[in-house]
């Protein structure tokens, strides 16, 4: 038997497979949160003294960084990290949540991040079976899990993460995985050009930024994945999540009223939402309607 076969007609193999290599992923995702940011830094810095001319002299010097060097480290005592200390979850719970260097606490939103990845990962696997739907889900959730954990450190939405899968789910969209390829296209126009008139409006009536150019650019890649029909849902979803957790933030002073609050991650929960159970949500909307 094939472990094609094998999985397609064993669903809790195929979900328990899911989730151990979503732990692993989260693993990675953590790296990619926490590096691409940087390695964006020094992108922009270089391109800034090339346009300036400086002299190398002038130059800042900085360590090369990319997702697979230099090795990870402690960011207190510059401790590498083994092989062994860098197994999803168990070697955080081995070691205390402390570094084995300098015994300095290690975040909990590393483990977090796994946990949450691996989960959702075998959510996905669980509500699509084994096939194509449930792998281009899969990688929707890791690419949605990474741009929310550097929008919420950097207010950042890299175009390196949704460009790529915005054309990505126009591809799975060509064999119609999620919906049709006119949906597709016309959910990526939609997304896109819906945020980036309510920011132009915003502007012209407060002289204000309400959003950045990312939010438009993500709320595109879930039109090119699953539609423009979901993208009312996305919305809708997104903007409740940010008003009751945003409240929720001021009204226990743990954010300012004046500190702007990334949108990314609420479009991200939204769109992941609407993935799994977008035309359930709406077909039970619609029944109340009558």
């Amino acid at each position: 038997m094939s472990i094609i076969s094998f999985f397609q007609s064993n669903p809790p193999a195929f979900i328990l497979a899911a989730g151990m290599i979503g732990l692993i992923v989260g693993s990675f995702l953590n790296v990619v949160i926490h590096r691409l940011p940087i390695m964006m830094e020094q992108e922009w810095k270089a391109q800034c003294q090339e346009l300036l001319e400086l002299e190398c002299a002038q130059k800042e010097e900085a360590e090369p960084i990319n997702l697979s060097s230099p090795r990870s480290r402690c960011p207190h005592c510059g401790h590498t990290i083994t092989a062994l200390e860098n197994i999803p979850i168990l070697s955080y719970m081995l070691q205390g949540g402390k570094c084995r260097g300098c015994g300095k606490k290690i975040s909990i939103r590393y483990p977090l991040i796994e946990i949450l990845t691996g989960l959702l990962t075998a959510i996905v696997a669980w509500r699509f079976g084994f096939g194509w739907a449930a792998f281009g889900g899969i990688l929707f959730t890791w690419a949605m899990i990474a741009l929310s954990g550097i929008d919420l450190d950097t207010q950042l939405l890299p175009d390196s993460i949704t460009l790529p899968f915005l054309w990505l789910g126009i591809g799975f969209n060509l064999f119609g995985i999620y919906t049709d390829l006119e949906s597709s296209i016309i959910g990526a126009m939609a997304g896109y050009l819906s945020l980036w008139s309510v920011y132009w409006l915003f502007k012209l009536l407060t002289g204000k930024e309400g959003m950045g150019f990312g939010d438009f650019k993500l709320l595109a890649l879930i039109g090119a994945w699953l539609g423009w029909q979901v993208l009312p849902l996305t919305i809708i979803l997104s903007s409740l999540a940010g008003a009751l957790i945003g409240i929720f933030l001021i009204l226990f002073k743990s954010h300012g009223r004046e500190q702007p609050i990334p949108f990314g991650p609420y479009l991200a929960i939204a769109g992941w939402i609407a993935l799994c159970w977008g035309s359930e949500i709406t077909q039970a909307y619609l029944r109340t309607l009558h």
